[in-house]
């Protein structure tokens, strides 16, 4: 082989192995960039989470009456928390006996309070046996919203949740009150395909405290809105509800589903009269209720903590 020809070869060998060296390179840029935009520190299942975009499911998991520190199921249920993601709710009655900063600190904190960076709590009259319900919204800080108030909103994937204030003796509830107008504006100003609303006291159970009337504004107002899910607590048990007009009616089309969710820790108590409509009851297993919203529906799990076996789940699409 001649002297140019060797140089030629050399210079074929040289522009192949270069190239592929330069295509190495950029592989690995775009690579270490592709993990840096999808990589994020990790928190644990208690860190604070950002909220998924429009356009993606959303899971909320939590339940009301909580903490006790004479009994240990706050653990149980807090273990559940540890190994489910996305936004914890709380339905009110959130420590006892009298929700001071104290019983916050020492008896919610080292349980649920594992989880307190992703909560979104609502007031229960436990709390209120402070003056000002000051234990609480301490505790909570911002995320409790105003301290003179209690109650405020934000959105989850496609979802708009609002948490509201149903001590009616300390914030009123009442038609044409500052809160009841507030909901009002709030639903008006997020025209979501599906909502969800949450608070302490249920306006229809059939456990121990009944049904409270006195919520019936909130219904109203969300009921013509379109609204689709309402938790509450405050009634040591779990029970489901079939949708329903504000008046108790059965609206299979329209109506506003109801769970109560009074799980979360203290003690149970066993139903009193049933109330039309009930669809599911519990009151011998502690758990917490899972929702995941989807785009246009729902899906629900009550996860029983270790050891029981009831559970309760189902879907159902918007309005």
């Amino acid at each position: 082989m001649s002297s140019l020809a060797h140089q030629q070869k050399h210079a074929v060998v040289a522009a192949v192995v270069t190239t592929v060296a330069l295509m190495v390179l950029i592989a690995g840029f775009y690579a270490s960039r592709s993990a840096e935009a999808h990589h994020k520190p990790g928190h644990g299942s208690g860190g604070t989470q950002p909220p998924p975009p429009s356009g993606t499911s959303a899971v909320l998991v939590g339940a009301g009456d909580i903490a006790n520190c004479s009994t240990t199921t706050d653990e149980a249920t807090a273990k559940l928390l540890d190994g489910i993601g996305g936004t914890v709710f709380t339905l009110g009655d959130n420590v006892y006996n009298s929700g001071t900063l104290i019983e916050f600190n020492n008896c919610y904190g080292p349980t649920w309070g594992r989880h307190k960076a992703r909560t979104k709590p609502t007031v229960g009259n436990h709390e209120y046996l402070t003056s000002g319900a000051s234990g609480y919204f301490n505790y909570f800080g911002a995320a409790a919203g105003d301290p003179k108030k209690g109650y405020y909103s934000y959105d989850r994937g496609d979802w708009h949740v609002i948490a509201l204030n149903s001590n009616c003796s300390q914030v009123s509830c009442a038609a044409g009150s500052p809160q009841e107008q507030w909901l009002r504006a709030d639903l008006a100003a997020h025209p979501n395909s599906c909502t969800l609303a949450y608070w302490h006291a249920p306006l229809f159970s059939s456990g121990e405290h009944g049904n409270g009337t006195y919520v019936r504004p909130f219904w109203n107002a969300l009921y013509q809105a379109n609204a689709d899910l309402v938790l509450s607590g405050h009634d040591h048990d779990y029970e489901r509800f079939a949708s329903q007009r504000p008046d108790g009616t059965l609206d299979t089309a329209r109506g506003i589903r109801e769970f109560v969710v009074g799980t979360g820790g203290t003690y149970l108590r066993p139903f009193a009269t049933i109330k039309p409509n009930s669809q599911s009851r519990n009151a011998t297993a502690h758990g917490v209720l899972k929702l995941t919203l989807l785009s246009s529906s729902y899906e629900w799990t009550f996860v029983p903590v270790a050891g029981k076996t009831f559970t309760d789940s189902g879907s159902t699409a918007c309005h």
